[in-house]
């Protein structure tokens, strides 16, 4: 493989799309040695296969607001490689959804799933569509009127849906909901879904207890844990309140969180109590993250920016992709941080990537360190086929016996002749040798 060849033929063909371009980008050139190892690959022109999905749905989605005006949306799903088992990936709505973005997060989602060691393809799909500022029977109408066409390349063993930015619980319901009026059956098609019809528990918390576990074999690595360290979180959803969550439980210090116009810096920590707060503040009333500042006026709120600027041990972006660039990545070093873990889809561009290995700090990719969500969805989909409902503490000890098993894989193909764990390559060619066995003993399909 010609990584620079690829790479041209990739972007003539996709000039658009730059989320797509700059996560193969990342995966290939560590791929490279190893790929090269194996002739057949080549031969059976593996990679380009391996980089262009499988299959992609485009589609209208035409529904009605409070006021009885129509609105339209587009609609998406990438169905990117189904080598080891469905194609399994989360929808995204939000105004910034675009082909390019979904095609990125279903080829990271593909090696992800790889990583977790169960039988899971990659995929993704989504809407231009933002449930900001609607109402609950306007995100419904929406849902309903997403469905009438996803439905229709969907099912348990064909490809399993999950929430993802802007699909929580209230949209995979009415999701899953028309789903199952329209098919008159009652499968898991969908993880994510509420406890009382199928879900599994510890799911919500999955990503940011999976990011934190992850975390915690990084850190073991250096004979050191998360007591008494200051952390760093971005985002204040699902993935940045568990995150946070699981933090405070093993002694950890967080001083930020923040949303899309903003974060908030608490030098005295952000609390359980505070962090109740701000799960309610965040998920039942829907509101911004600058009100913490008005019941807890000793803290501070930056306006439009981020968190990485402050000072911390350990920084865990769990927002949304590129969020580090390389200045952000150069003022966490200045500042003493000495690990970075991943709970966001590519949070981090290749400079800041590189200015973190050139430092030789402890960094993880979001498809290692972030696929305790995948995870705990496959869990679900077992749980769902066998109609039975595992126990948290059972659910939580397989999450966790999963991120160490991920962790050892990245030290396995990661681990430098310096000492030095190349965690990015690690994952990469862990996630990719498991596809790619699969691939050759399925033929050319």
């Amino acid at each position: 493989m010609e990584v620079k060849k690829v790479l041209a033929d990739l972007q003539r063909r996709f000039p658009n799309e730059p989320e797509y371009i700059q996560a193969v980008s990342q995966v290939l050139p560590t791929i490279e040695e190893e790929y090269n190892k194996h002739p057949e690959f080549d031969k059976a022109n593996l990679i380009e296969r391996l980089c262009i999905p499988d299959r992609i749905i485009q589609f209208r989605v035409s529904w009605m607001d409070d006021n009885g005006n129509i609105q339209t949306n587009m609609g998406y799903r990438v169905q990117h490689n189904n080598a080891i088992g469905p194609y399994k990936g989360g929808i995204r709505f939000h105004s910034s959804v675009n082909l390019g973005i979904l095609k990125f997060l279903a080829f990271e989602q593909t090696f992800k799933n790889s990583l977790t060691t169960l039988p899971m393809g990659g995929g993704k799909g989504g809407s231009d569509f933002s449930p900001r500022g609607k109402s609950n029977a306007e995100v419904m109408r929406f849902c309903q009127a997403f469905m009438l066409e996803l439905t229709k390349h969907i099912g348990p063993d064909e490809d399993v849906p999950a929430g993802d930015i802007g699909v929580g619980g209230r949209e995979v319901g009415f999701m899953f909901g028309m789903y199952k009026k329209l098919t008159h059956e009652f499968t898991g098609t969908f993880t994510g879904k509420g406890r009382e019809f199928g879900g599994s528990l510890i799911r919500p918390e999955a990503t940011g207890y999976g990011n934190v576990y992850f975390l915690m074999e990084m850190l073991k690595t250096k004979g050191t844990d998360l007591k008494g360290k200051s952390v760093l979180i971005s985002g204040s959803g699902n993935v940045a309140q568990y995150t946070a969550e699981k933090v405070l439980q093993l002694g950890g210090k967080v001083l930020t969180m923040s949303d899309s116009n903003g974060y908030i810096y608490d030098a005295d920590g952000i609390d359980r109590a505070k962090l109740d707060y701000i799960m309610e503040l965040k998920n039942v009333y829907r509101g911004r993250i600058k009100e913490y500042v008005d019941k807890y006026p000793t803290a501070k709120y930056v306006e439009g920016a981020k968190p990485w600027n402050e000072k911390a041990d350990i920084a865990l972006p769990s927002a949304t992709q590129n969020e580090i660039n390389g200045d952000a990545a150069k003022a966490l070093i200045a500042n003493g941080v000495i690990a970075v873990s991943e709970g966001a889809n590519m949070p981090s561009t290749p400079e800041a990537i590189k200015v973190f290995q050139d430092a030789k700090i402890l960094y993880a990719p979001g498809k290692a360190a972030n696929a305790g969500g995948v995870s705990v969805s496959g869990l679900e989909m077992s749980q769902n086929s066998e109609r039975l409902s595992w126990t948290a503490e059972e659910v939580d000890n397989r999450l966790h016996m999963i991120m160490e098993d991920i962790h050892a894989n990245c030290v396995k193909y990661g681990k430098e002749e310096n000492g030095y764990i190349n965690y990015v390559k690690g994952a990469n060619v862990a996630g990719f040798m498991k596809v790619a066995k699969a691939m050759m003993a399925q033929g050319i399909v």
